[in-house]
């Protein structure tokens, strides 16, 4: 009996030093992460800071629901915390690290953080949308609008997130649509070989499905205080920013002088191009060069050929009082930079999104 006490006893003991323990430590209890010197959210538990931000409605960019292989979810810590974890280094450049930027989804909230975030994403939110459309373009290519529950206000060029139902996984489509029109959002999505998101979208989604996005998110965006003539550049599903770009400047009734380069390898790969040729007709100050670099030569095709860098630096001159749009892979937009620069085009008048 008195051992049976006693043992009740110790346990009461150590059930209470480990509450103490854990409260001296921080590691239960409430923390906070102030946010850009000015906001304030209040954290429980121990969770990353990703998902401590996303409870409280602030949305960081993840391409890869939060297991830390895409490097998208940046944020800067502008107070002491714990070194980038191993699976942070190969995603940081040495000077991100020297500068504080750390992966959200890799850092716990165990104390109080004190962090930057681009003032951009304070103001993305979580969206339903019921697909309304569902358009193939090409043999690897689909055009899908949804209609949203509440209205998604964003600046031509940026883009939002898809999440996959049944998946902890969310991408990243650049918004095709008119930004005057916030209630329905389309998105131009590639089949990517064993690609997850666009697969889904590609082959399971349906007219009626309901799915959660998120967004706007994005530093590029039509610089609508500019009067620089424009260059736009782009490649595949890179037409899906372009595209809402030049919506607004029609509606502004094109006031600038704009060319849009959009390069594919075979005239399969081409879409919208009646669309845009017929833009190109009813505004003077517009015109669409599609240009072909792996089209057989004897085919009827009567457009320019070649790789689109090329096509380029053919048909412009000096450009050094122009800017320039620029979407698709990585060695497209390096390619096509070093022509722009060639060409006397300031780089920071030079606006890219990379994918």
């Amino acid at each position: 009996m008195w051992t049976f006490i006693i043992l009740v006893g110790l346990l009461i003991l150590i059930t209470a030093f480990v509450l103490v323990f854990e409260k001296l430590l921080g590691s239960s209890g409430e923390r906070t992460i102030t946010i850009n010197e000015d906001t304030l959210i209040p954290v429980f538990g121990n969770d990353t800071a990703l998902n401590s931000l996303s409870k409280n409605k602030i949305y960081i960019p993840s391409a890869c629901g939060g297991k830390g292989s895409c490097g998208t979810c940046k944020f800067r810590l502008i107070d002491y915390h714990e070194p980038p974890k191993p699976t942070e280094i190969g995603l940081l450049s040495k000077e991100e690290v020297e500068n504080g930027i750390r992966l959200s989804c890799q850092t716990k909230v165990s104390t109080d953080l004190k962090i930057i975030l681009p003032k951009g994403l304070l103001t993305a939110k979580s969206f339903k949308g019921k697909v309304i459309k569902l358009d193939k373009m090409t043999y690897d290519i689909k055009l899908v609008r949804f209609r949203l529950d509440e209205p998604m206000y964003f600046k031509p060029g940026q883009y939002g997130q898809i999440e996959v139902p049944g998946f902890d996984e969310v991408r990243a489509y650049s918004i095709a649509s008119d930004s005057s029109n916030p209630y329905e959002i389309e998105f131009i999505i590639r089949q990517v070989p064993n690609g997850l998101a666009s697969t889904f979208v590609n082959q399971a989604l349906r007219i009626g499905d309901t799915v959660k996005l998120t967004g706007p998110f994005g530093d590029f965006y039509l610089q609508e205080e500019s009067t620089k003539p424009i260059i736009m550049i782009a490649g595949g599903s890179g037409k899906a920013p372009i595209r809402s770009i030049i919506y607004r400047l029609m509606e502004q009734g094109f006031k600038r002088e704009a060319t849009y380069f959009f390069g594919a390898r075979t005239e399969a790969d081409l879409y919208l191009t009646d669309y845009f040729l017929d833009v190109s007709n009813r505004f003077p100050k517009f015109s669409y060069v599609p240009a072909l670099s792996h089209e057989l030569k004897d085919s009827p095709w009567k457009g320019e050929r070649g790789l689109i860098t090329e096509v380029v630096a053919k048909l412009t001159d000096d450009l050094s009082g122009h800017e320039a749009y620029l979407c698709g892979s990585p060695g497209m937009i390096d390619a096509c930079v070093k022509v722009l620069k060639s060409k006397g085009m300031k780089e920071e008048n030079i606006y890219f999104d990379k994918f």
